[in-house]
């Protein structure tokens, strides 16, 4: 995969998401999900650089915009965008950005996803009716999407087929459990979303 696979686009959900270098194939791609479900902490675990984070401590005026159910033990939260890089066997290197979660930054949202291959959702089981917005932004905008169920300690367990059910999703969309702590299991996720978005991605933009 040293080859480029196309020229770069202005927006997403084209077939013009791909940078090439002599040696390398660099990809963004975008780690999303509602606000609290752990996207700073996944892309803290994956990130070979030290991790671009946008966090502020959350004050008593932002509980009362942000609902905390689910997630009271949460001080913090994301403001702009979470960056890391993660290079992959083949030279391909993931570019990581992490949109917030709440419905008040959906226009830097759109900003984000401009020219990104993918996305990885995350979702938590204690509110996984909260994914379904993230989803259809995503969807709106035309990416591909792999979700991946953030094993947290207190969530209630439940069967991969029964969460696929749960969340709606097509039986293309990749599903997967992850603890968002685990660097390993993180890795996982993402490559399950690589290999979703190159499954359907033109064969003439795989070459050069």
């Amino acid at each position: 995969m040293d080859s480029a696979l196309s020229s770069p686009s202005s927006g997403p959900g084209t077939d013009g998401m791909y940078l090439s270098g002599a040696d390398q194939t660099l990809v963004k791609l975008l780690v999303a999900g509602p606000f609290g479900v752990g996207k700073t902490t996944l892309i803290r675990a994956l990130s070979e650089t030290p991790p671009l984070h946008t966090e502020e401590v959350m004050t008593q005026s932002g509980a009362l915009v942000d609902d905390l159910a689910g997630v009271r033990e949460k001080t913090t939260t994301t403001v702009a965008i979470d960056f890391g890089r993660l290079t992959l066997p083949g030279d391909l290197v993931l570019y990581l950005f992490g949109t917030p979660g709440q419905k008040r930054f959906r226009p830097l949202w759109q900003d984000i996803a401009r020219g990104a291959l993918g996305a990885l959702v995350l979702a938590d089981t204690r509110r996984l009716a909260d994914s379904f917005e993230v989803m259809d932004i995503i969807e709106e905008a035309g990416l591909r999407y792999a979700v991946a169920v953030n094993t947290f300690p207190d969530a209630p367990q439940h069967d991969i087929h029964s969460l696929r059910d749960a969340l709606d999703l097509h039986p293309d969309t990749p599903l997967v459990m992850c603890d968002a702590r685990d660097r390993d299991q993180s890795v996982d996720a993402l490559i399950a979303l690589v290999g979703h978005v190159l499954a359907h991605t033109p064969q003439e933009n795989q070459t050069s």
